[in-house]
């Protein structure tokens, strides 16, 4: 093999490893909320144990990525492409790790009736969701167009964020027995929160690697 086409292979595997880190990552902040809403302790326990595997899968393209600059060299736009890829598997990473978080709040709340129906909290969760799968088709496409687009759909985030928080205040004090729960509902709006702003990372990143330039969304 050329000297290119074996650093388009180690791209390529670069890609695949991401993909399956996203999708990992995804089916755990979408089970977390499951649990959440099931009450669903052994499946917050579950989550909690499979964050191993994305933390795996992290070191792994970690490892091909350092390798892959040792061994080739890349300069300008390679070099960049690497580098965010060790940057996105980092915020896929932390993704990971906010639904672990997400699965330790249904374990401090427990089987306590819920205090108000869980419906806003999943619509938060599935916008970051969304905005992962965009971030991906952008990472690949270097379409830098859909990745400012992401910045827009972390502002819904926000915008449900807001919501629940003021919701809680205003139950906080129509029944104070539920603070234990109100106090973890409002985290998992928090982790939730966060979670959207490593895919607005995610999505600086693919315009660096695209333009060169830093691009901040965070705005």
């Amino acid at each position: 093999m050329t000297k290119r086409s074996t650093f388009d292979a180690a791209l390529q595997q670069l890609r695949e490893k991401l993909m399956t880190m996203v999708s990992a990552s995804q089916q755990a902040l979408h089970e977390s909320i499951e649990a959440l809403k099931t009450q669903n302790i052994a499946k917050a326990d579950e989550i909690i144990e499979n964050d191993k595997k994305i933390n795996e899968l992290e070191r792994e393209i970690n490892e091909l990525a350092i390798m892959t600059i040792l061994k080739q060299q890349p300069v300008a736009s390679d070099l960049r492409r690497l580098i965010v890829a060790l940057k996105i598997s980092s915020d896929v990473e932390r993704i990971g790790d906010i639904a672990v978080n997400i699965a330790k709040s249904v374990k401090f709340i427990g089987t306590e009736p819920h205090v108000k129906p869980i419906v806003h909290i999943p619509e938060m969760a599935a916008i970051v969701n969304e905005m992962l799968d965009h971030a991906l088709h952008a990472f690949h496409n270097d379409d830098i167009e859909e990745a400012k687009r992401i910045a827009l759909e972390d502002d819904r985030v926000d915008e449900l964020q807001g919501k629940i928080i003021q919701e809680l205040i205003n139950l906080m004090s129509e029944k104070p027995e539920f603070t234990n729960q109100i106090t973890q509902l409002s985290f998992v709006t928090r982790n939730l929160e966060r979670a959207g702003d490593h895919v607005t990372n995610i999505a600086e990143n693919i315009l660096y690697s695209v333009k060169g330039i830093r691009i901040d969304l965070n705005y």
